[in-house]
Formats: structure tokens, C-alpha cells, sequence
């Protein structure tokens, strides 16, 4: 597999999930781990001014697995990081999938007084809608300047969107919430509104609705655990799936999958936080997103039950009371690490 450690926090993280996956790979013979490290990111631009080398994409060609630390450092614009290295993968490589798991591990607190059964998974499209560079601006600097940005949504793009969220919520619970707007934006909600009401007709074994994204994002406060799957176009599943992350207990958990389903190309695994500048190189980063990134990398590579021990081993360490700064404790990475291979050993 490829791995990109990325800015500040990322090598640091990413590290931490590659000693875990090579101490879980020692009780599954059928997998075989080879780790080809590239160092782009910030520090890649600033010295040859672009994120990442012009045949970046045809040298990831080749992998079947992506592993990413984080994009981003307070001296090149987000603009520039994400678009430079992040966004491109994901369009090359047509990883329209976005998934997004949030449950509460055993021995994390969630912000909620009442946060009950909380287990819910996000399916963000990945490749169109509001993320789109469609658009510009005229008459810069001007009291007259005008800045123009367009959503693309496609029949193509929502249809299979909303269809991976309805075969995502038939493997689970069986209820399947999508996000929309319709009543504030005219043309491209009301057009995922019809194809989501379509495909429902194909799905009758689950339970599907549609709710504003606003009320949506109030009600996984109140209510998570009433929540199952949900389908969003690429803003609106980012942002609740920020929601479901810290309502779960902390971002640093939270896993993200950038997922290619056909297996045309190679699909991509992160944690879902940023670089962190402020406690870069401390050695105190929140290894778990990246762990529980790993986990799912692992998983979709056809090794299930050693991703599975790989995030039992990590729920099992943060109930026994080791703990980051982020979630109440003092461990740092390395202990945090440690402890979590400790567990796989035994």
C-alpha cells in the first residue's frame, strides 16, 4: 500500500497505524503487508511548489490501498493543500464513496449527557456537488467584485450515491436518512429529493426518509442513537459527519474511507482530522482516527476479522484507561501506540 504521512500531525499518526497493522498482521498468514512511502504534502510545495510530483496519480495508480496522515499547514492556503493533493485523488480515482463510522467506543465520553446506543454511519458523495471549482470571480479587488461558484450534481452521481447509502443501510439496521435542503436551495436539492424517492422503490425492506440537513444536524444531537445510515451530497455529508464524529466522543477517533466500490482503482483511508500545526512533533497526536483508519483499510482489503481485531484491540485499550489528552487522559502516541499492540499480542 501507498502511504502519504502528510503535515504536521500526519506522519506522526500514520506511523502509529502502520506498527499496528504490522503487529496484527503476525495472526493472519494471508496478509502481507509492504508499505511504499511518498513525502508529499506542505513541506513537499513549499520546496517545489506543488503538493505532490506531476505523475503523483499515475505512481498511485498501481496500489490497491491508499493510507493519508492529514493535508495542511498554516503557510499554504487550504485552497492550495487540498486541491493540490487530497481532492485530485479523489476525482482520479473516483472514490465517490465517502464513508464515515461513528460509534461510542467502550471508555470514551460523548459530550452528551444521554448519548445511548450511538452507531451511525455517514455516506457522503465524494467526487461533485458543492465541491466543485466550477465557478470565478470578476472585477477582483473592486467594491464591484462578484464571486461565482457552481454545484455540479449529476443523474449518474447522485443515483449511485444514494444507492451505495441504501445497500450501506440494508447491511445494517435497516433505516437510511437523506440529507437535503430543498426547501432553501431550488433546483439541486429538489433533484436529489426525486432520485433518492426512486431508488427508494427499489430498497422496500428499508426504512427511508428525507429531513432538511439543519434539522438533521439539531436531531443527531438530541437523538443519535435514532440513527442508522445517512446519505449526503459532499457538503452536507462532511459536515454531519463532523457532528457524528464529536458527538462519538472526540474527532481524533473518527475514521474516514474514500472508497472506489467497483475496485477500478485504489481506494483511500484517513483519519479525519486535521494536521494539527499546534501540537505537531510533541509526540502527544491522537493515533486512533488513524488506527481505526487502518482497520477499516484492512477490511476492505478482504482481512476482516484482522481489522476487527484491530479496532477491538483499540476500544479494549481505551476502556482499560489509556487515554490521549484529547479524550481526558495523558498518554501520548507512543504509549497510546504501544498499548494497542500490547493487546493485539495478546
Amino acid at each position: 500500500m501507498a502511504v502519504i504521512g502528510g503535515d504536521g500531525i500526519g506522519p506522526e499518526v500514520v506511523r502509529a497505524g502502520m506498527r499496528v497493522m504490522e503487529a496484527a498482521a503476525g495472526g493472519d498468514p494471508d496478509l502481507d503487508l509492504h508499505f511504499t512511502e511518498f513525502p508529499w504534502g506542505c513541506e513537499y510545495y513549499l520546496e517545489h511548489g506543488r503538493m505532490m510530483p506531476d505523475d503523483g496519480i499515475d505512481t498511485l495508480r498501481d496500489f490497491d490501498e491508499l493510507y493519508l496522515g492529514a493535508v495542511g499547514w498554516p503557510t499554504v492556503p487550504d485552497h492550495v493543500s487540498l486541491w493540490g493533493l487530497l481532492l485530485p485523488i479523489r476525482r482520479r480515482f473516483d472514490q465517490y464513496v465517502n464513508l464515515r463510522p461513528a460509534r461510542l467506543l467502550r471508555g470514551v465520553k460523548s459530550p452528551l449527557a444521554e448519548p445511548n446506543g450511538l452507531d451511525v454511519t455517514v455516506v457522503r458523495e465524494n467526487t461533485e456537488g458543492e465541491y466543485s471549482d466550477s465557478g470565478g470571480r470578476i472585477y477582483k479587488n473592486t467594491p464591484h467584485e462578484i464571486a461565482v461558484q457552481e454545484s455540479i450534481f449529476t443523474r449518474r452521481g447522485v443515483e449511485r450515491i444514494v444507492r451505495y447509502g441504501f445497500e450501506e443501510a440494508g447491511s445494517r439496521r435497516g433505516l437510511l436518512v437523506g440529507a437535503t435542503k430543498s426547501n432553501g436551495i431550488s433546483i439541486t436539492m429538489p433533484f436529489f429529493d426525486e432520485i433518492f424517492t426512486e431508488i427508494a422503490g427499489e430498497y422496500p425492506e428499508v426504512e427511508a426518509s428525507l429531513m432538511h440537513a439543519d434539522a438533521l444536524a439539531a436531531r443527531l444531537v438530541l437523538d443519535p442513537a435514532g440513527f442508522d445510515v445517512i446519505v449526503g451530497s459532499n457538503l452536507f455529508g462532511d459536515l454531519l459527519s463532523e457532528i457524528t464524529a464529536a458527538v462519538s466522543g472526540a474527532i481524533g477517533i473518527a475514521p474516514s474511507a474514500n472508497l472506489n466500490p467497483e475496485g477500478t482503482f485504489p481506494s483511500l483511508f484517513e483519519p479525519i482530522h486535521g494536521s494539527a500545526p499546534d501540537i505537531a512533533g510533541q509526540g502527544v497526536a491522537n493515533p486512533s482516527g488513524a488506527i481505526w483508519a487502518a482497520a477499516l483499510m484492512l477490511e476492505h482489503a478482504g482481512h476482516p476479522k484482522t481489522g476487527q481485531a484491530i479496532l477491538a484491540a483499540l476500544e479494549d485499550t481505551i476502556d482499560a484507561g489509556t487515554r490521549t489528552r484529547d479524550l481526558g487522559g495523558d498518554a501520548d502516541t507512543e504509549t497510546m501506540t504501544k498499548a494497542v499492540i500490547d493487546r493485539l499480542g495478546r
